[in-house]
This record gives C-alpha cells, sequence and structure tokens, in this order.
C-alpha cells in the first residue's frame, strides 16, 4: 500500500509544471480558470515558444499579473487578450488570428504541401515512362559494356 502511495506522489511531482506562484493565484476560482486559459494563449517574450502560464520569465510573470488585473477589473477574456495585443503586439499570441497581415502563415503550409505532392506526382510519372524499358540496340550495347 506504500508503494501505491509514493507512486501516486511521484506521478504528482511528475505532472505539468506550471510558473503560476501561490501569490498570483485569483481567490475566485472561476476567473482563476479564465486567467489560465488566457495565459495558456498568450506568447512568453522572453521563452518565445512558451506560453506565460508555463515560463519562470519575469515578464511572464507580469503578464499574468496583468491579466489578473484585467480580469478582476470586469474586462471580458478577448479585451484582456486585446489589451495585450495591443501593448505587445500581435506576436504575444501563440496562435495568431486570421487577417489580411496573416493569411500568408495560414496558406503557405496548405500550398506547399500541394506544390510538393504535385512534383512528386510528376517526377514520378516521368520516371515511369522513361523507365519503360530499353530499345534492342540500346540493350545491346549495355550487355557489351558490361
Amino acid at each position: 500500500m506504500n508503494w501505491l502511495r509514493a507512486l501516486a506522489l511521484l506521478l504528482m511531482l511528475c505532472g505539468p509544471a506550471l510558473a503560476v506562484s501561490p501569490d498570483e493565484v485569483l481567490p475566485d476560482p472561476v476567473l482563476e480558470q479564465r486567467a489560465r486559459d488566457i495565459s495558456a494563449e498568450l506568447r512568453c517574450l522572453v521563452c518565445q515558444n512558451q506560453s506565460i502560464d508555463d515560463s519562470d520569465a519575469d515578464l511572464a510573470k507580469d503578464l499574468r499579473v496583468l491579466v489578473r488585473e484585467r480580469l478582476m477589473a470586469g474586462d471580458s477574456d478577448e479585451a484582456v487578450r486585446q489589451y495585450v495585443v495591443d501593448r505587445y503586439g500581435e506576436y504575444v499570441l501563440l496562435n495568431p488570428r486570421v487577417g489580411a497581415h496573416t493569411i500568408l502563415l495560414w496558406v503557405a503550409a496548405p500550398v506547399l504541401l500541394l506544390g510538393g505532392l504535385l512534383t512528386l506526382a510528376v517526377v514520378s510519372r516521368r520516371r515511369r515512362l522513361v523507365d519503360g524499358g530499353l530499345s534492342a540496340e540500346e540493350q545491346a550495347t549495355l550487355d557489351e559494356l558490361k
């Protein structure tokens, strides 16, 4: 039975480590969950590929506190996101918004994938046509070279 408790403790310790310190946690669980959801969508500008919820950087902590302050002031989730974007630019969003200025980000990958598949199909088809076999004269020349 003790080994089961030890295993449970080990699993709890190996879980995802969030950088949110106890002094940042809001007393209202609903507001805290909203803050966590928003923080998971915002990029740490120091770590770059981590959310501010996962980062230990000082700037990430400042942004987490800012998110919680805006929520406590009564802002909606979208208003909080927009406030942070207005201050730091759209780069702060882990998932950029679809718009005229980001359409290339959303379209480039599928277009390149389709272009690559099309190129692969054309090259494969040409190769099959070329590898159709040798004429009798070409085969005789090849046999002489062996």
